[in-house]
């Protein structure tokens, strides 16, 4: 009997050892990133999906159940996720929180925030630092290194399967981040500024050398005050913009009025805080980022 309990009991340890790290990311590119770097070693879930906005997001139950039962959490930090901090007081869970961009070269932000356009609200995020850091790809990198640390924390046997995934990754990443930096050499200097709803992409610019222009001054309301359009629209005269386009997370409603008063057509999608849906043309980081180059050097190259 006693050989029996112990013989049952090994067989529970080892069951239970065979168990994946519980993994959560809290939106869909960092989800993508640490399903590189992860594997099928790890059970992985994203809070928040494709073409949703986590500044703006509002969490369910089921998220305090994944968050409460994971390992290892995965934020972007920078106050990105606004929601973070309280589903993991609310959910008591026991898992390493890890924030990405503390392994990143990050940006102040000079205005101490920027909008997200939701609905027909546009809606104020607050911070010292500009969040998005993931616009940059050596930025990226870092965040993959930062994932393979935390999975080593997690499940020290599988290090080696975490270090040599984000090794392969890297790789892509550079040739990424070539590709990127040829696409925009081989654009005039008068042509590399575009306006954007709401300006994700400051790391893209430190980066790359686009300038992007966005609304500034906008109020919560439903639309930017007259002032603030005019401003805009001299910024694009003095610099010569080219190109208006559209993002993925925000209403075009305010670009739609830019594009009608200064003669220009929007000029494609770009992808911003979150991915595609898999049958979109971002369905994963480097998809992504080869998107938003290849159109907005579509944009300014066109006549």
């Amino acid at each position: 009997m006693i050989l029996r309990i112990l013989a049952a009991l090994a067989l529970t340890t080892a069951a239970a050892r065979a168990e994946p790290p519980q993994v959560v990311a809290t939106f869909s590119i960092i989800g993508d990133m640490a399903a590189r770097v992860g594997g099928d070693r790890i059970a992985l879930e994203v809070l928040v999906g494709p073409d949703a906005d986590a500044h703006v997001y509002e969490p369910r139950p089921r998220d305090a159940m994944a968050v409460a039962r994971a390992d290892l959490v995965l934020t972007n930090g920078l106050g990105l996720e606004g929601f973070v901090d309280r589903l993991i007081a609310a959910s008591g869970t026991q898992a390493a929180v890890v924030a990405l961009t503390d392994g990143a070269s990050v940006l102040e932000d000079p205005a101490g925030g920027h909008y997200h356009y939701v609905g027909d609200q546009a809606i104020w995020h607050a911070g010292a630092h500009d969040p998005h850091a993931w616009q940059s790809v050596p930025n990226a990198r870092a965040y993959v290194a930062t994932i393979a640390d935390a999975l080593c924390g997690v499940d020290a046997g599988g290090c080696e399967t975490y270090r040599a995934n984000a090794t392969g990754y890297a790789r892509e990443l550079d040739a990424l981040d070539a590709e990127i930096r040829g696409a925009v050499e081989a654009l005039p200097q008068d042509r590399r500024t575009v306006v954007v709803a709401h300006n994700a992409f400051r790391y893209f610019q430190a980066e790359y050398g686009i300038a992007f222009l966005s609304p500034q001054g906008v109020s919560t309301e439903s639309e930017a005050s007259a002032a603030d359009v005019a401003g805009l629209i001299r910024a694009m005269r003095d610099t010569d913009a080219r190109a208006i386009l559209a993002e993925n997370i925000s209403d075009t409603r305010l670009l739609d009025r830019i594009a009608a008063e200064t003669g220009l057509s929007l000029s494609g999608t770009l992808y911003s805080d979150a991915l595609s849906g898999p049958e979109g043309p971002a369905p994963d980081y480097l998809s992504m980022m080869r998107h938003n180059a290849r159109t907005i050097a579509a944009a300014l190259a066109a006549e």
